[in-house]
């Protein structure tokens, strides 16, 4: 299993409910992506306050390499992954994405 972690630092213009549309968009890919598992998303908790502006993000499980692939040839997920770019802070700049085995 792949365990794709995504951390996002929004734009200051962007809120809560179009954070949350963006979030949605990514988990209407599950049904029509053999292999992904699940979709878990949200604001960080900041109990720790170690964030450095990355509060919200998501992880998307996957059943191996070649479902994590699919999702990134994905045309619908390259359109999503654009929107995404576009509302954080700085592009891609503002995004951290890490790919943990597992």
């Amino acid at each position: 299993m792949i365990r794709h972690i995504v951390l996002v630092r929004f734009r200051d213009e962007i809120d809560e409910p179009q954070i949350e549309a963006l979030f949605a968009e990514i988990e209407s890919l599950q049904p029509r992506l053999p292999g992904m598992l699940r979709v878990v998303s949200g604001r960080s908790l900041e109990l720790e306050r170690l964030e450095k502006g990355f509060r919200h993000g998501f992880i998307v499980e996957f059943d191996g390499p070649a479902a994590l692939e699919a999702y990134q040839a994905n045309e619908d997920h390259r359109r999503m992954g654009a929107k995404l770019v576009a509302a954080a802070e700085g592009g891609l700049d503002g995004i951290l994405v890490f790919d943990l085995p597992s």
